[in-house]
């Protein structure tokens, strides 16, 4: 790569590692799996970034990755019986410091979306934490707009429903 687009690169890496990491956050719910996810796909970007022209188009690429590569993950039978067995105390200063946004871990509806298939997650995240339009989800998915609407018409229906069974 050449020295210039090495430096445009890092630049768009400061300008949109926090939101990338704060929406890798919405994706997965972990904050360490979020940086893993934003890493592997900007990791990917660095390989493109000669070929991807627009800037607005770089970061709907990365999103669009974040998204595929998350579903990859969940889908993986092995991810599932991961598991890991160490005191990450010594981490919490290190993750106070860059908190993902507003979005809380307690937040009862937010542990209620964690619970969606991914793609109906990445939907209600795109388009309702991070304020995209349907077209702009869209690209970012990788599929069409009514796509996008069903996907996220399921995932309002599926919170709904649990919502209503949830004690008040």
């Amino acid at each position: 790569m050449r020295s210039d687009a090495e430096e445009e690169f890092a630049e768009f890496v400061r300008a949109r590692q926090h939101a990338l990491v704060r929406f890798g956050y919405l994706l997965t719910g972990d904050r360490m799996a979020a940086e893993d996810l934003t890493q592997t796909a900007l990791a990917r970007l660095y390989l493109k970034w000669d070929t991807i022209r627009q800037a607005g188009a770089m970061e709907a690429w990365v999103r669009r990755v974040m998204v595929n590569e998350h579903t990859s993950w969940w889908r993986r039978a092995w991810r599932r019986r991961e598991t890991v067995d160490f005191d990450a105390t010594h981490l919490a200063d290190r993750t106070a410091s860059t908190d993902p946004g507003p979005v809380s871990p307690d937040d009862s509806l937010w542990q209620h979306v964690l619970r969606l298939p991914p793609r109906q997650r990445a939907a209600v995240a795109l388009r309702y934490y991070e304020d995209l339009s349907e077209a702009q989800t869209a690209e970012v998915l990788g599929c069409s707009i009514g796509t996008v609407k069903s996907q996220t018409h399921r995932a309002l229906a599926t919170l709904r429903s649990r919502l209503a069974e949830v004690p008040a």
